[in-house]
C-alpha cells in the first residue's frame, strides 16, 4: 500500500511542533526541589508529561529526562514534547548545554514506539514519521551541546538520539546494550539512521552490526567508538556533567561552526530527501507482511508482560 497522495504536512508544523500534541499540558514549572540542580538561583523544574527539564541557570546546563515509562518508547507524544523541550532551551540565551538521560529504570530508550506503526491508517504513519525526522534534525543539529547520559538500554530508536549527541556516556551494565537491531524485527534501518551510524562507528563495523541488527555490550560499545565512556552506573550523570563542562570550555561560536561543517552535509542529505524518506517509510510499513511482523512482536510483548 503506498501513501496517499494528498498526505502532506505544512511547514508551519514543524516551526510549531506542539499543534500536533495531543492531551499534554506543555510549560508545567515547579521549583527545584531541596536545593537540588537548578534550584540555587531562581531556576525552576519545566516540562511536560513526559519530559521534566532540570534548568541550572548557573553553569547553563540544563538535564533533559524522559519519562514515557516503562520503557522511554518514542510515542508522536513524546517525540514531539521533546522537540519542544528542546526548542525552549535553545532560545534561552541561559542554556548552552543539555543532558538528556532517562527517568525510568534500566532503559534509556527502547526506540520507536511500534504501536504507532501498527493497525493505523498511512496519515498517521506519515505524521510519526515525520516527527521522528525533525526529533533528529533538531537534535543533530542543534547549538546547544548535547551529552547523553544512558543510563539503560539503548536500542534501536534510542541509539539513534545517542548518536545525534556530542558525547555519549553509557552505565557499564552487562544488560545496557546499544545498537541498531531493526533487521530483528524484520524491518530495515533508514538511510539517515545508517549515515550517523557510519559517521560514528566506521563503514565496516556498520555493516556488520546493521545487518546482524547486533547490540553491542557497554565493552564492545567504547571499544568501536560507538560511546566515549563507559562508567559505574552510579556515576552516568557526573561524568556526563564531567564531559560537558570540557565541552563548554570551547568558545561556543567556534564550536558551533565546526559542529556545522562536520553535520552539514549528513543533514542536508535527509532534508533533501525528506518527503521521500516519509514515502518510502508509509509504503514499507504499510505491506501485509511487516503488519503482520509487527503484530507478531507486539503479541509476544504483551505475553511477556502477562
Amino acid at each position: 500500500m503506498a501513501l496517499a497522495s494528498g498526505v502532506r504536512f505544512p511547514a508551519r508544523a514543524l516551526l510549531r511542533p506542539w499543534s500536533l500534541l495531543r492531551d499534554t499540558t506543555l510549560g508545567r514549572s515547579e521549583p527545584a526541589a531541596g536545593g537540588g540542580r537548578g534550584g540555587g538561583d531562581g531556576a525552576r523544574l519545566f516540562g511536560s508529561q513526559r519530559v521534566l527539564v532540570e534548568p541550572d541557570a548557573a553553569s547553563g546546563v540544563a538535564v533533559m529526562k524522559f519519562r514515557n515509562p516503562p520503557v522511554n518508547s518514542l510515542s508522536l507524544e513524546l517525540l514531539t514534547e521533546l522537540v519542544i523541550s528542546l526548542d525552549k532551551l535553545e532560545n534561552d540565551k541561559t542554556f548552552r548545554g543539555v543532558i538528556l538521560t532517562s527517568d525510568c529504570p534500566r532503559v534509556f530508550s527502547a526506540g520507536l514506539d511500534l504501536t504507532e506503526m501498527c493497525g493505523r491508517n498511512p496519515a498517521h504513519y506519515a505524521e510519526y514519521w515525520k516527527a521522528v525526522q525533525e526529533l533528529w534534525l533538531r537534535t543533530y543539529l542543534s547549538s546547544l551541546v548535547l551529552v547523553a547520559a544512558i543510563n539503560g538500554a539503548c536500542p534501536a530508536g534510542g541509539c539513534i538520539i545517542a548518536l545525534a549527541c556530542d558525547c555519549r556516556v553509557l552505565a557499564d551494565n552487562p544488560k545496557y546494550h546499544i545498537g541498531l537491531n531493526e533487521t530483528l524485527l524484520g524491518i530495515t534501518a533508514p538511510f539517515w539512521f545508517k549515515d550517523a551510524y557510519v559517521n560514528t562507528i566506521g563503514h565496516r563495523a556498520s555493516e556488520q552490526a546493521l545487518q546482524l541488527g547486533y547490540l553491542f555490550p557497554p565493552s564492545e560499545a567504547l571499544q568501536v567508538g560507538l560511546v566515549d565512556q563507559v562508567v559505574p552506573e552510579d556515576q552516568v550523570l557526573s561524568t556526563a556533567l564531567s564531559e560537558m563542562a570540557r565541552w563548554l570550555a570551547v568558545p561556543d561560536h567556534a564550536r558551533q561552526l565546526t559542529k556545522n561543517m562536520m553535520r552539514k552535509a549528513t543533514a542536508d542529505r535527509l532534508l533533501r530527501q525528506r518527503d521521500a524518506d516519509i514515502q518510502n517509510f508509509v509504503s514499507f510499513i504499510c505491506r501485509d507482511s511487516i503488519q503482520k511482523s509487527l503484530q507478531v512482536y507486539l503479541e509476544k510483548l504483551r505475553q511477556r508482560k502477562g
